[in-house]
């Protein structure tokens, strides 16, 4: 049995190592040495929340994600990630700083949960859940190709205003990320009507039992929030 667990990251420093040990390991996996987003310091940044996937049997951690909502002391991962390779991301953010905005990155998971459907969906479907609470009216995200397609499912569209259409050569030159953005993360108007009743059903709740069927596979997890 997992737990889905969301916190805010300067709570809980021990499960924040976690996160970054499983995260360098499943990057260091594809080659990948050092990237923006995998910088540390957002365990020091109390506007970051952190969604793990965390086993009930040996306390180990799985697969996570992460919220960062924009403010004027830490740059949002996706600025940090292409500002040299396009400076308009910046401005595109400041727009909408004030209506509060931010990013859902750092989505990992380990070889251990693949296939067993409560690896990324899950995650993001949490992540963005916590959008009200958080006052995110909008959400960035820089995908890899294999997470696009769970990027339209979950509501966001291409940045089509920075690199080339959206995409850029990151975070080495023989891989291929897309900047997209989430307009609306309240009301999820383009989101796939299946995925945005399980994030309303998890917004209601800071404790739920989710069962689904995923690709004809029972899942149940155990889902808790110390977000207030």
């Amino acid at each position: 049995m997992f737990k889905l667990i969301a916190f805010r990251a300067i709570n809980d420093p021990v499960r924040c190592q976690m996160f970054i040990d499983g995260h360098r390991q499943v990057l260091e996996s594809i080659g990948v040495k050092k990237v923006t987003s995998a910088d540390n310091k957002w365990t020091q940044n109390p506007d970051v929340i952190v969604v793990i996937v965390e086993s009930m049997e040996d306390g180990l951690i799985y697969g996570g994600a992460r919220v960062h909502k924009a403010n004027s002391d830490f740059k949002l991962p996706i600025e940090e990630a292409i500002e040299d390779l396009d400076e308009s991301i910046r401005d595109i953010i400041a727009e909408d700083i004030d209506a509060g905005t931010g990013e859902i990155c750092g989505l990992w998971n380990s070889r251990k949960i693949t296939g067993l459907g409560i690896g990324a969906i899950f995650m993001s479907k949490a992540c963005l859940a916590l959008a009200p609470k958080l006052g995110l009216t909008s959400l960035y995200a820089l995908l890899a190709p294999m997470t696009v397609k769970l990027g339209y499912e979950t509501g966001y569209e291409i940045l089509t205003q920075v690199g080339n259409n959206g995409t850029f050569y990151y975070p080495k030159l023989d891989l291929v990320a897309t900047a997209m953005k989430l307009y609306d993360a309240i009301n999820l108007p383009l989101t796939s009507p299946e995925f945005r009743k399980s994030v309303f059903e998890i917004r209601n709740n800071d404790q739920l039992t989710i069962e689904e069927n995923y690709r004809g596979r029972n899942v149940t997890l155990e889902y808790t929030s110390y977000i207030q």
